[in-house]
């Protein structure tokens, strides 16, 4: 934690291989309104379910990358946490995920490259039973940050 109360994530020496993280998300409607307005994404299979379902889905589906974000939010705070820089993400969407549906993203640490300062990790997405999606992320988490106090350099360390 950083003198101004500011929390940092694992650094790449407190995480292992096989490290594992479980998270249980659903989208919503206004996130997926909230998503297209900030967007300006128009693709009617989000928004309009009459086409949805004559191009064969169910209902309206959530954007991909809106699903992808769950992803990134759960690196960004948990998983290395605050601080860390995804490098790659390569991720395979299998089926459509529909509003509202309870997905369980399972994350698990698969290699500690301490040369690269990069982690990997294998991620996958239920919805139920069905696999949603797949994805492998590389993340460089944050390095072991300095008591700013201890630390005098002639400059303001919130600058």
């Amino acid at each position: 934690m950083s003198s101004d109360g500011q929390r940092f994530g694992k650094t790449i020496d407190e995480i292992g291989e096989g490290e594992t993280l479980t998270v249980n998300e659903s989208i919503d409607h206004q996130q997926v309104l909230l998503y297209l307005g900030m967007t300006d994404d128009q693709n009617p299979l989000y928004s309009n379910k009459r086409y949805a379902q004559q191009q064969g889905y169910q209902a309206k589906i959530v954007p991909g990358m809106l699903v992808t974000s769950i992803i990134t939010t759960t690196v960004s705070k948990i998983l290395p946490g605050p601080g860390s820089q995804i490098v790659n993400l390569a991720i395979n969407y299998l089926k459509p995920v529909y509003q509202d549906e309870n997905l369980t993203f399972s994350l698990t640490v698969i290699k500690v490259d301490k040369m690269k300062e990069v982690v990997t990790l294998s991620v996958t997405a239920n919805e139920q039973a069905n696999r949603i999606l797949d994805a492998i992320v590389m993340v460089k988490p944050p390095h072991q940050v300095l008591n700013e106090s201890k630390v005098s350099i002639g400059v303001n360390a919130n600058e």
